[in-house]
């Protein structure tokens, strides 16, 4: 295999390694989240990424130089990098330093003598081979309607399978310029703002510069024969460019993502805080990729649909300003994330809102269990289960979101993003509690241990009797699908309807079996369980009894005197297929139909017969029930 050339125009390879200026860059930048400790002894500060690639071969060659802090004394600096690649030289102001490639993916560098806590030191890794994808291709080589392609896809832990890193959720680069050398007529696509290019010699620099904290799996580069479309997205902040890089097959959805993400980044604004990289850019890149990867500042895209464009774009808050601390909690950056999608249903399409909530719920009650925290992060599948990480995650918020209210849920979660000591750093699913705790003035430790550790829905029965004067009594049962959690308390709407009119009340549910009254200004006909979808459950029943049954169970015919119709409610009495008939005064039958017990009930007609004193008879394969009433 033919080895490219080292990268030398825009980045320099003259550079010193400890100047910190190289590329333009102007001082530290003071957005580093402090969730916790960088391991290893540093703290990665500055990278300065130099790579030359050929979208036709399966190779890199690169030269990765890393500014970093000494948290502790710190004799030798170990990194991730994956055994395909073979490291040439690693350079230091004080020369070239000795290394070994370790098993295990660890690149382990000596440094010429330990350096004191608060030391400010760089090195710079040469190196090239023939990266070996993982996960979900962490470095993709291939075609696209016979043109090449080139694409990384680092998360989880693909970012050691293309360059020297330190793959730490709690050690986000401050800042990073990236320098990448492609054959012309390629164009790289990178975070945030493309400074300058520079072609010679059949080849292309494209440098790119990015001024805010990222963590190792947000760093990304793709490239092919793109065709560019740049726009600005008018915002009260100022102009934010907007670029998507697109296959020549798919300019007009490609053009029609960037009108998504314009609306919905106006909305994301409004309701969580301007876009976190504004002075940069944001934009798309189109990959050979099924799905998405939010890279900070330059989604990848497997296609351009609209659910797609808002996902991608809310992890720019959620996921890139604010990551997971641990991959335990990824469903922080993806549950976010499905769910920002679904607040664009709501706002911007609210037709569709009502169905995604319901087909969300759908999906994530189709199995009994599955807990929100990940045990096993090195199961990719479970990691990334559509069922809990994405769509459980995306339904909990939105039953938080009803639990502590619109004003404390949006307040928290801006709280959140905006907390100095998470803000472009890293946070736990504790950090979100404690804020939404702090807006709402509520105590979510029980909601978190039951959504968030534990497992399993609850399945509500809610049985209800109205008096005439309105007085309406209704007792709410609660199974679970999981022994994780016995009962989920929350707080429950039922809906009230007759006709037009309609009455919605909250049961705070603190046990099963709690029996409520409360009054209605109507005599409903109807009630339904739940009527928006706020809350994860399935197989609800909401059963109206008559006043006279209701906890009590017992066979009741009603009205009694009749009209023209009779009731008779059977309870637990009697199920399925059932011959009515009635009998009248001297014993003689004078009606007799096969029917079914449908909610509990049988329903008979007396239309024409005379009044007076009857009984109905109502029987199975092996039961016989009979019942007095009087026809008026």
């Amino acid at each position: 295999m033919r080895t490219l050339p080292l990268l030398i125009m825009l980045c320099g390879t003259a550079v010193a390694a400890q100047d910190p200026l190289c590329c333009g860059r102007h001082g530290q930048v003071p957005w580093r989240g402090a969730d916790a400790p960088p391991a290893r002894g540093f703290d990665v500060k500055y990278l300065r990424l130099e790579w030359t690639i050929d979208p036709a071969q399966q190779y890199i060659t690169g030269r990765v130089t890393t500014w970093f802090t000494a948290t502790e004394e710190l004799a030798v600096v170990r990194l991730d990098a994956a055994a395909a690649l073979t490291v040439t030289g690693v350079d230091h102001h004080q020369g070239a330093l000795a290394f070994q490639q370790l098993p295990g993916d660890v690149l382990e560098v000596a440094l010429p003598a330990p350096l004191a806590t608060g030391t400010l030191d760089s090195i710079s890794i040469t190196y090239h081979g023939v990266p070996d994808p993982s996960g979900f291709g962490s470095f993709v080589t291939g075609q696209y309607q016979g043109g090449p392609v080139q694409w990384t896809l680092s998360e989880p832990y693909g970012a050691k399978d293309w360059w020297p890193c330190k793959q730490d959720l709690n050690d986000k680069a401050d800042s990073l310029d990236m320098c990448v050398t492609t054959p012309v007529p390629f164009r790289a696509a990178g975070m945030g703002l493309l400074v300058d290019s520079l072609t010679a010699d059949g080849w292309t620099t494209w440098h790119w510069r990015h001024r805010r904290p990222i963590a190792h799996y947000l760093i990304a580069v793709a490239v092919a024969d793109y065709t560019v479309f740049e726009t600005t997205i008018d915002l009260p902040e100022g102009p934010l460019p907007m670029v998507t890089y697109f296959y020549g097959s798919d300019p007009a959805a490609a053009l029609a993502s960037a009108d998504f993400a314009a609306e919905q980044m106006a909305l994301y604004r409004e309701l969580f805080g301007p876009y976190p990289f504004m002075g940069e850019k944001y934009g798309h890149a189109r990959f050979g990729w099924g799905g998405g990867m939010e890279h900070q500042t330059m989604s990848f895209m497997g296609h351009w649909g609209y659910e797609l464009t808002a996902h991608e774009l809310a992890h720019q808050w959620f996921g890139n300003k604010v990551t997971c601390g641990s991959w335990a909690d990824l469903w922080l950056n993806e549950g976010f994330a499905t769910y920002l999608s679904g607040l664009c249903e709501e706002h911007l399409r609210p037709a569709n809102w009502a169905a995604w909530k319901t087909g969300l719920v759908s999906q994530v009650v189709s199995q009994p269990g599955g807990s929100l925290f990940c045990a096993d992060t090195l199961d990719m599948a479970r990691l990334f289960d559509g069922r809990l990480t994405y769509l459980k995650g995306a339904m909990v918020l939105h039953t938080l979101r009803w639990k502590v209210g619109d004003a404390a849920f949006f307040t928290g979660c801006r709280n959140y993003l905006d907390d100095p000591a998470l803000a472009y750093g890293s946070a736990r699913t504790s950090d979100l509690q404690a804020h939404l705790e702090a807006a709402s003035g509520m105590d979510l430790d029980g909601f978190f241990a039951d959504w968030y550790m534990g497992e399993g829905y609850p399945s509500y029965t809610a049985t209800w009797a109205q008096e005439a004067n309105g007085l309406v009594s209704l007792r709410l049962d609660q199974a679970t699908s999981h022994p994780a959690v016995p009962f989920f308390a929350l707080p429950v709407p039922v809906s009230f309807r007759l006709g037009d009119q309609d009455s919605t009340v909250v049961l705070h549910h603190a046990h099963s079996g709690q029996v409520f009254h409360f009054h209605l200004p109507f005599q409903a006909a109807t009630a339904v369980l739940d009527p928006e979808t706020w809350l994860i459950s399935a197989h609800n029943v909401v059963r109206k009894v008559p006043v006279g049954a209701f906890e009590q169970d017992r066979v009741l015919a009603y009205p009694n005197p009749a009209g023209e119709q009779l009731e008779v409610y059977l309870g637990t009495a009697l199920h399925g297929a059932v011959r009515t008939t009635l009998y009248d005064a001297t014993g003689r039958p004078v009606r007799s139909w096969p029917g079914a017990v449908v909610d509990d009930r049988v329903t008979c007609p007396l239309g024409g017969l005379p009044t007076g004193a009857y009984t109905a008879e109502l029987r199975t394969d092996d039961q016989v029930l009979r019942v007095r009433f009087v026809k008026e």
